[in-house]
């Protein structure tokens, strides 16, 4: 994209931000946003607000009217070509005039991959692709590694003391962090398809794994609304009746052992499918297969050490959200992850830092794994 010009670049970054206003509404569609411009001037401004409704390229062109002639449009995400619960966006920007469009990023689901660039080339269309693609990725990074990898992306959300410690041998683990910080993890929650974890975790804590804003209506009105799908991990479906996944306030899906002996128990309104095991667990590449044939972009997990070191050995984490308090708690105290033991410094995991910040007095840290 070296012929964008500095006011290409303003007008894809605002498009962006556009796109932000949907991420906690659009599951399962790509967070997408759209600028109509006429030279600096812009004339149109749209998102995609939820899944089912106009695509941001329709709002930014009822803004724009007549003056979407002749005008480039600048679009986060490739323009779908293909009739779904609502009509190609790439057809509504060829009746409109538009004549130059200004892509992010291609979309990699299969009914579009190209054929939106395609048919706007095919109007005469002026198409140029990449400008500012890795943050376009980014803000759809669920959305891209179901597509292309067929498995949601994987977030640990992790708190522990100075001395990576998560909960006091008898279990206790409220609170380790402060207000703040909890009040982050459940926006952590509502920009996520679904919340995991594992049935040890429902039996000590006994969580709602449900996104609570008490501001919501301030930064977005949608956001008090989102119900993440809560995944509860239970192979011989042995959780308790009066766990609060169980309560009907939110969409619940038990994963147990396909070939454990039917259970004549009633869970309520919770769902239930059955994967295969792996040794004495349930297969996580299979779990995770599951959840992406069921259109979950993002899932956050929120589980004890065993759940969450074994996700990490088995390479299918994809960032960790790490909360450190200034506390102490004691070498008997319950440990961060549950991994293997090694013998070599050259086998450790290795991570790298996207980003870190202070909320209170507690530190947060957005990590990925190292790429070997």
């Amino acid at each position: 994209m070296s012929d964008c010009s500095a006011i290409d670049h303003a007008h894809m970054a605002a498009a962006l931000r556009l796109a932000e206003r949907g991420l906690f509404t659009t599951q399962p569609n790509p967070r997408v946003g759209c600028v109509i411009a006429q030279g600096e001037d812009v004339v149109g401004r749209g998102w995609h607000v939820r899944a089912g409704g106009p695509h941001a390229e329709v709002f930014a062109l009822a803004e724009a009217g007549a003056q979407a002639r002749g005008a480039t449009a600048y679009v986060t995400l490739e323009p779908c070509a293909h009739h779904g619960r609502t009509p190609p966006c790439a057809d509504a920007l060829v009746a409109a005039g538009i004549s130059r469009v200004v892509i992010a990023h291609e979309d990699p689901f299969a009914e579009v991959d190209g054929r939106g660039i395609e048919r706007l080339r095919a109007a005469a269309i002026a198409v140029e692709t990449g400008l500012m693609k890795p943050l376009a990725r980014e803000l759809n990074r669920g959305f891209f590694s179901r597509i292309e990898r067929g498995r949601p992306w994987v977030r640990l959300k992790l708190a522990m003391s100075l001395d990576g410690r998560t909960a006091l041998a008898n279990g206790e683990s409220k609170w380790i962090t402060g207000e703040a910080a909890r009040a982050d993890v459940q926006r952590w929650r509502a920009r996520s398809s679904a919340i995991l974890t594992g049935l040890g975790t429902v039996r000590a804590d006994n969580p709602r794994l449900t996104v609570r804003l008490p501001h919501a209506a301030e930064h977005d009105a949608d956001a008090a609304a989102v119900a993440p799908l809560r995944v509860i991990l239970d192979s011989r479906l042995r959780l308790p009746a009066d766990a609060h996944v169980l309560d009907g306030t939110a969409p619940t899906l038990l994963v147990h052992a396909r070939d454990g002996a039917p259970v004549e128990r009633d869970f309520g309104p919770a769902e239930r499918v059955g994967v295969e095991m792996t040794g004495d667990r349930l297969d996580l590449k299979a779990v995770l297969g599951e959840l992406a044939r069921r259109q979950v972009n993002e899932i956050q997990v929120e589980a004890g050490p065993t759940l969450c070191g074994a996700l990490l050995a088995a390479g299918l984490v994809d960032e960790l959200l790490l909360y450190i308090a200034p506390v102490l708690l004691g070498d008997r105290a319950n440990p961060l992850l549950g991994l293997p033991q090694l013998t070599d410094m050259s086998a450790r995991w290795k991570l790298k830092t996207v980003d870190q910040r202070m909320l209170g007095t507690d530190s947060r840290w957005l990590l990925r794994p190292e790429e070997n």
